[in-house]
């Protein structure tokens, strides 16, 4: 019975979708009040039966129904319950409720929070949410239904792809659909100011906070999916440029100049074709690669159908979402004022700057994931663009906007001195230039580029510093004035400066471990030893152990310093036998920013175990600096300046007293 309501959930919500991109329109175009507030509450239901399908499939999970299709080919009875629960969407139908479920929740939040938004203005972007519901709910209801029954119903499930039986599915994919989806939103606004042909800087100070969440998370994701790839995988490697990697990336560069746009917009009431534009481009991004993991056009780990239905399906809601949002700005874009001027050399000029080379490398690894798909298409030749090609191509794309990052905020809008930021950047750049030095010093003069990368990461470092310090008054002013200034400054001028060192942290950790890490792949036994990481590696002994739903062999190791144990650690190869499907469990050892990195394969009769060892320095860098990256979009969006419509309501309760004191 709790499957049929989920089922049936999902019906009525797909008719209220249906609803809400309708009458709210109408209401618009008819400017009555009554048909427009209808978005809001059909958006709240919306969302509302939404979670009661979710929370009805998960249901069915947790009691383990497999007389339900979904749950009988991915969950298993002697599955761990947190592995039961992330089930929900390890696979193709739950992760699509999901994903709808995300979209329904901030058209939720824009009904309830958007109370200062023009009335046409909210109407026709709950609208928009609406169309974008109803095409995905009509999607899944006619090819990837979740709620499909099993008669006769089998007595045992299939089990969960080992790979994803683990604690990143219920970090990893939540994360990256909010970010993912999220970007409806901007896409959303984008269109209904095209529809309502208005687009001012107050478009971009609504557009703004909900661009800065959905980018929040689809930062946070990444870096959780890099992880645990490097983890999970064995492979001891990061980032491989594999094309779904690629589908989240692109819509994230897309979305940094977006954001980077909408600050123009909002501050000086400029470049709003190409704030519109990045807004449609940044959610179509999102729906191409919600299109590449589900169309079955791809291999890849990340891909969950290889039905050319639901591909087939999916490129027709492209096809109207994507070419039809361009065929309005291409109507409408004319209509729209340039905005104000300002000199190539100003903050403006920076941020432009900095997005077109987003823009353009974006666009590079659109090229390099879409080429190989598009060529097997027209000739029926298959190859593959791996790692070479992005490392040749996106690489030099961004060294020179790493270099130009710290100039944008210290120039002045409209016109900005170069030459004074550069002479502000002095300190930034004598301590960029240490850097390089050590590195070449301690490498010898062997790792030249290595010594440029590191240079350029303490660069974006110190330039946030000095942004900061620059913003405080320093060195004009005593440091207990610049103290008391630095209290002061805004949490977004934080946020910014946390951001672009988030960057640098991540870039030092890229560099280190791309040019000073070590591997060894070598054949141990009881007892023998070998260095790696800076540490002595003993192998101890390989012992059998029993998991709730797998068996394993687990290698235990000793790490020796100077001839001293100073850590253990195990490494083994999973066995599931309902999928029978191996796997490998890496052990993994930090020790301050650096770690080491263990692997195991075959066993020999004569019990020697074959042993990948990598040393990698400062790798947690990579992602403690994307959690830098998305604190400091935090604290930018902590700031009372990016709430709708906040000083207006803090005027008015400087005049009178409100009835009920707020929580």
């Amino acid at each position: 019975m709790i499957v049929e309501i989920g089922h049936y959930a999902l019906i009525l919500a797909l008719a209220t979708a249906i609803v809400q991109s309708i009458l709210p329109m109408v209401g618009s175009r008819l400017v009555d009040a009554r048909l427009m507030e209808t978005g809001r509450s059909t958006a709240i239901a919306g969302f509302a039966l939404l979670a009661l399908a979710f929370g009805c499939l998960t249901t069915a999970y947790v009691t383990s129904d497999f007389s339900v299709m979904n749950v009988f080919a991915n969950s298993h009875s002697a599955k761990p319950m947190l592995f039961k629960i992330t089930g929900v969407w390890g696979n193709h139908e739950g992760s699509m409720l999901l994903w709808v479920l995300i979209l329904t929740l901030f058209g939720a939040l824009v009904a309830l929070f958007g109370r200062d938004l023009p009335p046409s203005l909210k109407a026709n972007v709950l609208g928009v949410q609406g169309w974008i519901t109803t095409a995905f709910l009509a999607f899944i209801l006619l090819t990837s239904n979740p709620f499909q029954r099993l008669d006769p119903a089998p007595f045992e499930g299939q089990d969960l792809n080992p790979i994803l039986q683990d604690i990143g599915l219920a970090i990893h994919p939540p994360m990256l659909y909010l970010g993912y989806v999220g970007f409806s939103i901007a896409f959303s606004f984008a269109v209904a100011a095209l529809i309502d042909g208005r687009i001012d800087a107050t478009w971009a100070r609504w557009v703004r906070p909900w661009t800065l969440l959905a980018w929040i998370f689809l930062t946070l994701g990444i870096a959780m999916g890099s992880y645990w790839a490097y983890y999970e995988l064995g492979w001891g490697g990061w980032w491989f440029w594999d094309p779904v990697e690629n589908a989240s990336f692109m819509p994230w560069l897309s979305g940094t100049a977006l954001l980077h746009s909408a600050v123009v917009m909002e501050k000086r009431s400029a470049l709003k074709i190409w704030t519109v534009l990045l807004a449609i481009l940044t959610f179509s991004l999102s729906l191409l690669g919600t299109f590449l993991v589900r169309s079955g056009v791809l291999t890849s780990v990340h891909a969950f159908a290889t039905d050319p239905t639901r591909g087939v399906f999916i490129l027709a809601i492209l096809i109207f979402f994507i070419g039809g949002s361009l065929a309005l700005f291409a109507v409408r874009a004319g209509t729209l004022e340039a905005g104000g001027l300002f000199a190539p050399i100003s903050r403006e000029g920076a941020l432009v700057f900095n997005n077109l080379f987003l823009t353009t490398a974006c666009a590079t690894v659109l090229t390099g994931t879409l080429y190989p798909l598009v060529l097997e298409v027209l000739t029926g030749e298959k190859i593959s663009v791996g790692a070479p090609f992005f490392d040749l191509t996106f690489g030099p794309l961004m060294v020179p906007l790493l270099m130009a990052v710290p100039f944008g905020p210290l120039l002045a809008w409209k016109r900005g001195d170069l030459y004074a930021a550069a002479q502000r950047l002095y300190f930034a750049f004598g301590v960029s230039l240490l850097a390089v030095i050590a590195v070449i010093a301690a490498t010898s003069g062997t790792r030249i580029l290595a010594a440029l990368g590191f240079g350029l990461a303490v660069w974006l470092m110190a330039g946030s510093v000095v942004d900061l310090a620059g913003r405080a008054g320093l060195p004009k002013v005593s440091p207990l004035v610049a103290l008391r200034r630095l209290i002061g400054l805004p949490r977004a001028a934080f946020g910014t400066a946390l951001a672009h060192a988030g960057l640098g942290l991540t870039v030092l950790g890229v560099i280190s471990t791309s040019a000073f890490q070590t591997e060894l792949v070598t054949s141990m036994r009881p007892g023998e030893i070998r260095d790696a990481g800076g540490y002595q590696v003993r192998f101890d002994r390989m012992e059998p152990r029993q998991g709730s739903n797998y068996n394993e062999e687990v290698a235990r190791f000793t790490l020796l310093r100077g001839g001293v144990a100073a850590a253990s650690m195990e490494s083994s190869k999973r066995f599931y036998p309902a999928r029978q499907m191996p796997t490998t469990e890496a052990g993994i050892h930090t020790r301050w920013l650096s770690q080491l990195y263990i692997a195991i394969g075959d066993t020999s009769p004569d019990g020697a175990v074959v042993v990948r060892l990598w040393g990698k320095p400062l790798i947690t860098l990579i992602w403690l600096g994307a959690v830098a990256m998305a604190a400091g979009g935090m604290l930018s969006l902590a700031d009372r300046r990016l709430r709708v419509g906040a000083p207006a309501r803090s005027r008015q309760k400087g005049k009178a007293v409100p009835e009920a004191a707020p929580a």
